[in-house]
């Protein structure tokens, strides 16, 4: 774990990355492991110190552990066909705080997430896979709170950022709602998740603890809705 200052990860961060897709195996990364944590795991612990400074300095509930937010690199290879040891990206979660909650993303709380790999860096958030139960709420609100709901997701500085709420959907409106519903493509969400691509020169940039902060401070309101659902 580091507390130093961050600084932005490098252009030699994501050739590891694309490197280690191409001789995805123990006999690549073994030596090459002290490289990985300091190009990309070092950085990323070091991105999550100086998150959780603005998350604080904003009041934004939200987590940002060096030692928790980090998602390891090794796959779970257990149930898979796949059998390739180690990811190709890096990633981070950050847990929603607000209400002394204790749930963990499987459980259906929000949060923010940051996720790098070569040609992909995005910030986002929202519930990935939600419990039936909170599917169930959020598809209740869409119907019987149709304004507050499309407030939120079209508020100005959301909409600019994310769009709209995105995820896996449903090929057809779900049963117990019409099928010319006027907001369908609501309904039909599996996830309620959100994203915003980020470029090369943001990755780099020691600001991007600020560009995270100011995605997700766009983002709390949606957040809020979906914790309190």
């Amino acid at each position: 774990m580091t507390t130093a200052s961050f600084a932005g990860f490098t252009p030699d961060a994501i050739q590891f990355l694309a490197d280690s897709a191409e001789n995805n195996d123990r006999a690549w990364f073994g030596p090459r492991k002290g490289e990985y944590e300091h190009l990309l795991k070092q950085p990323l612990e070091g991105l999550c110190v100086a998150l959780q400074e603005r998350f604080e300095a904003r009041g934004l509930p939200l987590s940002a552990d060096p030692g928790r937010s980090p998602f390891r690199i090794y796959r779970d290879v257990r149930f898979s066909k796949d059998k390739s040891p180690y990811k190709t990206n890096v990633a981070a979660a950050f847990r929603w705080t607000e209400g002394g909650t204790t749930m963990s993303h499987a459980e259906g709380d929000p949060g923010g997430y940051f996720h790098l790999a070569p040609g992909e860096a995005f910030v986002g958030g929202g519930m990935w896979h939600p419990p039936a139960a909170k599917l169930a709420a959020f598809r209740a609100a869409v119907r019987d709170r149709p304004a507050e709901v499309r407030a939120l997701v079209d508020a100005p500085a959301f909409a600019a950022r994310f769009g709209s709420l995105s995820g896996d959907r449903l090929k057809r409106v779900p049963p117990g709602f019409p099928a010319d519903h006027p907001e369908a493509e609501l309904l039909k969400l599996k996830d309620m998740t959100f994203g915003h691509r980020l470029s090369d020169a943001d990755v780099f940039s020691p600001r991007l603890p600020d560009l995270l902060a100011d995605a997700f401070t766009d983002a709390v309101p949606v957040m809020r809705f979906l914790a309190r659902l």
